[in-house]
């Protein structure tokens, strides 16, 4: 079976102050291509997500999440802090996928202080300006987008997905992910990419042989993300 459905979409509100956003608005569309496979090595169904532009090229940085709808699917926090670095005046990664009840932990690689922040629903704070290791890390204990700013250095931006579902991943640079292992049955298939104001949601059931092939398209905005103020030194910031 196949379907399409075409959803618009328009740029995420970065909660920063909107003189830092420039550039034309021009539209652009990728596709998912979700096969769920059999694997004989893994239990469980599997979905492969393929994330393309309409050239064909892939695109990186979506994330694919698929939450149990017959079932609460059970959620263990890494023992450990995921870690979040600054350096050379930008986030690293630019989007980092965690499970609720994950602590981050944001340590400063810069010779110069950073103040990194969020005004998010899901979770806001701060970590007022410092150098090297923060005081303290962070934790994410509710679902949601949330998006990380420098009040220092306005051009860095990245974000935290914050998810109630084990299942997920984002796509690298080949633009191709799969989920496998998961237990048969139905569940919502949610899209998110940063130049996407909402998911992409829809339901789809998982079984250890469909091999139906679902196609998703949504509208995407050219990336937001600005140029970079001077550097440090007579002038910059410091």
């Amino acid at each position: 079976m196949r379907a399409t459905f075409l959803t618009s979409a328009a740029a995420p509100s970065r909660h920063f102050s909107p003189a830092t956003r420039r550039g034309r608005r021009v539209s652009l569309c990728f596709a998912l291509v979700l096969a769920p496979l059999a694997f004989a090595a893994a239990p469980g169904g599997s979905v492969r997500v393929e994330v393309k532009d309409p050239s064909g090229t892939a695109v990186a940085d979506a994330v694919a999440s698929l939450m149990p709808l017959e079932a609460t699917p059970a959620v263990t926090p890494p023992a450990e802090p995921v870690i979040i670095v600054q350096n050379d005046e930008d986030f690293q990664p630019y989007v980092t996928v965690i499970v609720v009840g994950t602590r981050v932990n944001f340590p400063n690689q810069d010779k110069v202080a950073h103040h990194v922040f969020s005004q998010a629903k899901a979770k806001s704070f701060e970590i007022p300006r410092y150098r090297g290791e923060p005081k303290e890390t962070i934790l994410f204990d509710q679902p949601g987008i949330v998006p990380l700013g420098c009040n220092i250095h306005d051009w860095m931006l990245a974000y935290v997905v914050v998810l109630a579902t084990p299942h997920f991943a984002k796509s690298p640079a080949s633009g191709a992910v799969t989920l496998t292992g998961l237990p048969v049955g139905r569940y919502r298939l949610d899209v998110w990419h940063p130049r996407v104001r909402e998911m992409a949601t829809r339901e789809i059931a998982v079984s250890s042989t469909d091999a139906a092939m679902q196609v998703i398209s949504v509208t995407l905005r050219p990336d937001k993300r600005i140029r970079r103020a001077p550097e440090s030194g007579p002038g910059g910031y410091k």
